[in-house]
């Protein structure tokens, strides 16, 4: 008998032991990421093992540890449609106590296994387990019998030849004409069934953008949106804000409490969030959209007031880009929907991977991209959609501290379990030293935030509900 075949009772249990969790701590630890295995565990023989299955039952996968996993492969070869196990499931899969030692090792393999053509004729495999952390060496003889050979795994290398090559509207383009019906004519923006902006968000970005503007010209835009107003009267009297006094008017919770920049930099986030719908088919266990959101923002606007003051980039600018910087993916899920499924599947099946690599691998675009180009044809400031489109790539010439402050927010929150993508073990040295932050001063900021855990997850519940 294969061992841990997990009952649905068992399944019930795992869920129940999660919620009790996520109400325990007052936020969502669930993220999809684990170690990137960019060490020494993703290099030489180093297999990743991976848990799959559909209504036949359970297999497992090896392949080196580093690579994408590609499902296409699978279903083609085996004409069966094999899906990811959820990450909270898998890591209780192989937290097992059976499986630290070499009999429960061996007889994990009882299960049918898919191994990479790369490991085909190897007699031992060091194996890797991310989400559980299990880590054994498995002799060929243990699988032999039940494997099946598959080219499965590919390369970072891999997906980057084979990517258009061009300015962001050229790839945009080409994802678009690859992956839809649409043909491009025109004018880009003309032709891919974007809504357009309302007038009141038309009017809140002409303000954003111009750095002469102040509270007069903002409360008037604001009251006469009425949702938008009870927003704002909603946030001023938030305990976050301890503001003295009762608040008597829009007026007064501008003025006197959130300030032009605040107000101006949430709506225009509400504004922006109601645009699309949020997608539907996600990767389970992933970090809410809203609470990601406002997390980044907040940790990276406290860290730019941490920077030195010749280079400290406008806080109330960091904080939106922070707010917007995964509105690609909401704009990804609108644009392609056949194909957005399969994506969520594929950030399951390969949470060690840059998010940006597994939607190249897909769609031959990413987020950061097509959130970038819309923001910059909606005309939202240069700052935000720099900082979105380099927030993945902050040593880029093109980046600045937006998109060097957003990278160090979001990973760092990685490492906390508050944003979804891979976890680097450290955060990046050089990006450290051009921003002037050390390692302490954000450790320190995480913890103020989990102090702000319950008033920043209520805020976070207020924008989704708008």
């Amino acid at each position: 008998m294969p061992i841990l075949l997990v009952s649905s009772c068992d399944l019930c249990r795992i869920v129940a032991d999660n919620l009790t969790r996520q109400a325990s701590i007052g936020v969502s630890t669930l993220a999809i990421g684990v170690n990137t295995l960019n060490s020494d565990a993703g290099k030489g023989n180093y297999a990743r093992l991976v848990l799959l299955h559909d209504n036949v039952g359970k297999v497992l996968v090896l392949l080196p540890a580093a690579k994408l996993l590609n499902l296409v492969s699978i279903w083609r070869e085996t004409e069966r449609h094999l899906q990811p196990v959820k990450g909270d499931d898998v890591k209780r899969f192989f937290s097992q106590n059976k499986l630290l030692s070499r009999e429960g090792q061996q007889k994990l393999f009882s299960l049918p296994l898919f191994i990479d053509s790369a490991f085909e004729d190897q007699d031992m495999l060091d194996v890797i387990e991310p989400y559980s952390s299990l880590r054994f060496t498995a002799d060929r003889s243990w699988y032999v019998a039940s494997m099946r050979s598959i080219r499965m795994g590919l390369s970072v290398s891999d997906i980057e030849n084979v990517q258009p090559q061009g300015d962001d509207e050229t790839v945009i383009t080409h994802a678009v004409e690859r992956f839809t019906a649409l043909r491009i004519r025109q004018r880009l923006e003309d032709t891919l069934g974007l809504p357009s902006l309302a007038p009141t968000t038309q009017k809140i970005i002409m303000l954003r953008s111009d750095p002469a503007a102040g509270v007069d010209r903002l409360v008037p835009v604001v009251k006469v949106d009425p949702s938008l107003s009870a927003q704002v009267m909603s946030w001023s009297v938030s305990p976050y804000y301890a503001a003295p006094g009762s608040i008597q008017s829009i007026d007064d919770a501008i003025i006197r409490v959130l300030g032009f920049d605040l107000v101006v930099n949430l709506a225009l986030g509400i504004a922006m969030g109601k645009t699309l719908n949020l997608p539907e088919d996600t990767p389970r266990n992933q970090t809410p959209y809203w609470q990601q959101a406002v997390y980044t923002a907040t940790l990276a606007e406290r860290l730019a007031k941490k920077m030195p003051g010749d280079i400290r980039p406008k806080p109330g600018l960091v904080y939106l880009a922070g707010l917007l910087h995964n509105f690609g993916y909401v704009v990804l899920a609108h644009l392609f929907p056949p194909h957005f499924s399969l994506l969520s599947r594929y950030i399951e099946a390969n949470p060690h991977l840059r998010l940006d690599y597994i939607e190249k691998h897909i769609l031959h675009v990413t987020r950061e991209q097509v959130g970038a180009w819309l923001m910059e044809s909606w005309s939202l400031p240069k700052e935000i959609y720099n900082g979105v489109r380099y927030l993945n790539d902050p040593l880029n010439p093109k980046a600045d501290a937006y998109a060097q402050l957003i990278h160090l927010a979001n990973h760092a929150l990685r490492q906390n379990g508050w944003a979804d993508g891979p976890v680097e073990e450290a955060l990046d040295c050089d990006v450290l030293a051009i921003t002037g932050l050390t390692q302490a001063q954000i450790t320190e900021e995480i913890e103020r935030m989990q102090d702000d855990s319950d008033v920043l997850q209520d805020f976070s519940d207020s924008l989704a509900s708008h």
